[in-house]
């Protein structure tokens, strides 16, 4: 059996505690601003499915989603939706109104298990507008398993 160098085992230990580390601090994030101009204002009652998914607005809440998703989701979600195993695969989330009832529910009142905290309650930090164009972006990215 080889025993690795001290540097290099110190090395990785200290990736591991990164690594773990992020996962434990999974949720406590501060959401960065999005700029919905070009959308139509939804007001503040929450909508029960997504009102861009069949509007005139519908190309410009993918490409406003896109990047509210990159800047504020992908962290923990993955890149393009593409879930590492930290959090659901997004891409996968159902289709209508069923997936847009889920996505409600927990933008608006986050995951908490354990009284850990797994996501944040987005609506909270983001526009009704800027999470229904998140949920646009999903749209345009799902896959079936």
């Amino acid at each position: 059996m080889t025993l690795l160098k001290p540097a290099l085992s110190g090395t990785l230990l200290a990736l591991g505690l990164c690594a773990a580390g992020a996962v434990l601090a999974h949720g406590n994030v501060t959401p960065t601003a999005v700029d919905t101009d070009g959308l139509e204002p939804l007001g503040s009652e929450w909508r029960a499915e997504n009102p861009y998914r069949t509007s005139k607005d519908h190309d410009k809440a993918v490409e406003i989603g896109a990047s509210a998703y990159n800047q504020n989701c992908a962290a923990c979600h993955g890149l393009e939706a593409k879930s590492g195993g930290i959090a659901p695969d997004l891409r996968m989330l159902d289709e209508g109104a069923l997936g847009d009832e889920w996505f409600v529910e927990r933008v608006r009142h986050g995951a908490v298990r354990d009284g850990r905290v797994y996501m944040p309650k987005m609506a909270d930090f983001l526009s009704q507008e800027a999470l229904w164009a998140v949920r646009s972006y999903l749209d345009s990215v799902h896959v079936t398993e």
